[in-house]
């Protein structure tokens, strides 16, 4: 089992008990992407997923089946509080835009569950200094998704390279990452889908009128993310770091 590949190093996986129990909270392309490649590597029990969008999480219910051995549909919920009252999980991915982070992750941990959470932490300091605060008072391990610290490759160049002192004193450095994240289109206020929990969405954050391009690009709106610095430049501060 390679655990390294996914970046879960730091956590406590004991097949012997049997499948851990595992819930995914946002079931994007990126949480998605997170909750299989876990299937892949440890012996799990996906028992279920939550998601604002019924149709997303209906559609990510089915994927999930074809690809855990009991072939079981995970129970779903549009509630993640919900989730993890009923379903007790052991492990809890979240994927959701960043400012649900906090908030889902310092519940998770009080429910009892680790966590694996993508990047970044939040959308501010604060946040974050919650979610450790959290951690450390439940003792749960909460991982952060910057798969950098595990890539072998990288992990190689540190050792052999910056810590054997090939550089000698690093006393400065530059990160550069570029990724074009405005939506030039301006579309117009339109109704929200039936599908789609808006309320819920932008949960504690403002919620801007919708105009279709939020549920999707929601990284460009100061009010729900930090674009490109939050998204791609997390991983790159982070290796360099």
């Amino acid at each position: 089992m390679s655990l390294a590949s996914f970046g879960l190093l730091g956590m406590d996986f004991k097949d012997e008990e049997g499948p851990l129990r595992v819930a995914l909270i946002g079931t994007g392309w990126y949480g998605k992407s997170d909750l299989f490649r876990l299937i892949q590597v440890a012996d799990v029990e996906v028992v279920g997923l939550c998601d604002v969008d019924s149709k997303q999480l209906e559609e990510a219910g089915k994927l999930v089946a074809t690809r855990q051995k009991s072939k079981k549909v995970p129970a779903l919920y549009e509630d993640y509080k919900e989730l993890l009252s009923k379903e007790k999980p052991e492990y809890v991915l979240v994927g959701t835009p960043d400012h649900w982070h906090a908030l889902i992750a310092i519940e998770a941990v009080k429910s009892g569950a680790h966590v694996y959470l993508q990047k970044p932490i939040s959308v501010d300091v604060i946040e974050g200094e919650a979610i450790l605060a959290a951690a450390r008072k439940y003792d749960r391990k909460v991982q952060i998704g910057t798969q950098r610290r595990s890539t072998p490759h990288l992990v190689q160049a540190k050792k052999e390279i910056i810590d054997s002192g090939k550089l000698g004193k690093i006393s400065h450095a530059e990160v550069c990452c570029y990724y074009h994240m405005r939506n030039s289109s301006h579309p117009d206020v339109m109704p929200v889908p039936e599908n789609l929990n808006y309320d819920m969405w932008a949960g504690p954050a403002p919620k801007l009128p919708y105009r279709g391009i939020l549920h999707r690009g929601w990284r460009a709106f100061m009010e729900y993310g930090n674009g490109i610095v939050g998204d791609m430049c997390v991983h790159m501060l982070d290796a360099v770091r």
